[in-house]
Parts: C-alpha cells; sequence; structure tokens
C-alpha cells in the first residue's frame, strides 16, 4: 500500500472516530424524555424542586435535605476559571452564614475524577454533588438560558427562588442577596390568623 493511501485510511479512520465520539457525547448528555425533567418544559422554575445527586463519595443527596434553609447552588466546573475564582466566596459564605440557616450547595459539572482532585487540593466547606444530565436541564429552568458557567441560584427559606445569575457573582451581588433574606428571616413572622 502507497503512502498516500495509507494517509487516506488513518485521515479517514480518525474522521469516522472525531464523529462518532461527538454523536456518542450528545446522546450520553441528552436528557431522557421520560426523565424526571423535559427539555420541552420551557416555564421557568420559581421554587426549589425536589431533585437527588450523587455527592463524592457516591452517596444520593436530596434537595429536600435543605428544607427551611436559605439555598444557595452553584453550578461549576474544576476547567472553568471564573468558577474557581468563586469557591472561596462561597466557602466563606458558608462560613460566616451556615449557622444563621444559609446552605452552599455546589453542583460539579465536570468529571468526577477532576472534582476529587479539586476538592483535595482546595477543601470546600459545603456539599459537592455531580451534575447529571437532567441537573444541567434543571439549571436552565432555574434560569440558566444559555447554560454556561457559573451559574448561581438562591432560594429563601420557603424554596422561592430569589436570584439566579450566569457567570461569576461578586461577594458586593452574594452579600445584598444574602443579608436582605437573612434579615428578613430575623424578623417575627406576621400572625397569619389576625384579620
Amino acid at each position: 500500500m502507497s503512502a498516500v493511501r495509507v494517509g487516506m485510511v488513518i485521515l479517514l479512520a480518525g474522521g469516522i472516530s472525531v464523529g462518532a465520539a461527538i454523536l456518542g457525547q450528545r446522546w450520553i448528555e441528552a436528557p431522557k424524555r421520560d426523565a424526571g425533567l423535559s427539555v420541552r418544559q420551557s416555564a421557568p422554575l420559581q421554587t426549589l424542586p425536589d431533585f437527588g445527586l450523587t455527592d463524592l463519595a457516591g452517596l444520593e443527596v436530596s434537595s429536600e435535605a435543605w428544607a427551611g434553609k436559605v439555598v444557595v447552588i452553584n453550578y461549576w466546573a474544576s476547567w472553568c476559571p471564573p468558577c474557581v475564582r468563586e469557591m472561596p466566596l462561597f466557602i466563606q459564605t458558608q462560613e460566616a452564614l451556615g449557622e444563621a440557616g444559609v446552605q452552599v450547595v455546589g453542583i460539579a459539572v465536570d468529571r468526577l475524577e477532576d472534582v476529587e482532585k479539586f476538592v483535595a487540593d482546595y477543601p470546600v466547606n459545603y456539599p459537592i454533588l455531580m451534575a447529571n444530565p437532567e441537573a444541567v436541564a434543571l439549571s436552565k429552568r432555574l434560569g440558566n438560558r444559555v447554560e454556561g458557567l457559573p451559574f448561581t441560584v438562591i432560594f429563601d427559606r420557603r424554596g422561592r427562588r430569589v436570584f439566579s445569575r450566569t457567570g461569576e457573582i461578586t461577594a458586593a451581588e452574594l452579600k445584598v442577596e444574602l443579608d436582605a433574606l437573612v434579615k428578613a428571616e430575623d424578623r417575627p413572622a406576621p400572625d397569619e390568623d389576625a384579620s
């Protein structure tokens, strides 16, 4: 076989491999139609839905675990520079406001081994859960229309969505949102039975 033919065969095989890899990746990442969330559902969610994702130890964690707390969910990846820059802010937030009922949750849109290495090098003080296709679809329904990273969404103690942002969040933005929620919870609730 001539060198030109060998080169053509190698080029053809490489092209087929790349095409198969791309189609395979899309198939793997595509949400199932009968899964908990449907891509066709386009109405934005206004409340924290019940969902479960696995943590780094492989245990399923349910969103019900955060009932009654102010919840800050941050979608991130170890390969995303703005995501990595935000991590110290979320660590500080969890440390400062955890006892006031604020729960930060990281959802990693990444490979498990990369996330494990990242948190081994840069420990965090809040749960890190692994995203799956349904979690990515959920981020879109929570306001992440472009499916960008980082994406942060905040829920009040009643599970109502009060803030969402695609892109790096600033300390000032996070402080304004959380201060309002924590202070609102410090005020006595109005008497619902009074007329």
